[in-house]
């Protein structure tokens, strides 16, 4: 899963909005369209891009693997845990509580790249979704993007936001 992943802190009003929609097309017009364009030109502290390192940073958080619900909570609801509220193919959208936002900003807080590096090691050299980029070029590139979004954790969970993680494929 080579695409960019990007991390959006939602006020409730927003999230009422974006779960309202009756089809997956209509709810990636309004991400693109409304979330994506107004807070990448006006409100650019309520992002976080990942870049490719997402895929990297959520086996590294759970058991190696890109899956929907593997890894322990809270660290598996950085990336793609919590509510799925897309479902084609062609993108991903997860959506995370206030709560479950608190308890991934304090645990994130605590997460040493020595900690980050061990998870990283759980990534099977075989699995041909992931093992050819293995290396300590792609860990630390993983662990930068990784360190730029924990203040965005922070911020989110201070202000009682909800994240949606989003990823294009």
């Amino acid at each position: 899963m080579a695409c960019l992943g990007v991390l959006f802190s939602l006020d409730e009003q927003t999230v009422l909005k974006l779960k309202s929609f009756k089809s997956d097309e209509d709810r990636l017009e309004f991400l693109q369209e409304d979330i994506e364009s107004s807070f990448m030109a006006n409100e650019p502290e309520r992002f976080a891009e990942l870049d490719q390192a997402w895929d990297g940073l959520h086996r590294s958080l759970t058991d190696g693997k890109t899956e929907w619900d593997n890894g322990t909570f809270p660290l598996n609801h950085v990336i793609l845990g919590g509510q799925r509220i897309y479902y084609k193919d062609d993108y991903i959208m997860s959506l995370k509580t206030p709560k479950q936002v608190l308890e991934i900003a304090n645990a994130v807080e605590k997460l040493s790249k020595d900690d980050l590096k061990t998870g990283y090691h759980k990534i099977l050299p075989d699995d041909k979704d992931y093992g050819e980029f293995l290396s300590e070029e792609d860990f630390e590139y993983t662990w930068t993007w990784f360190k730029n979004s924990v203040e965005f954790w922070k911020k989110a969970a201070s202000e009682e936001r909800f994240v949606l993680f989003t990823a294009d494929q």
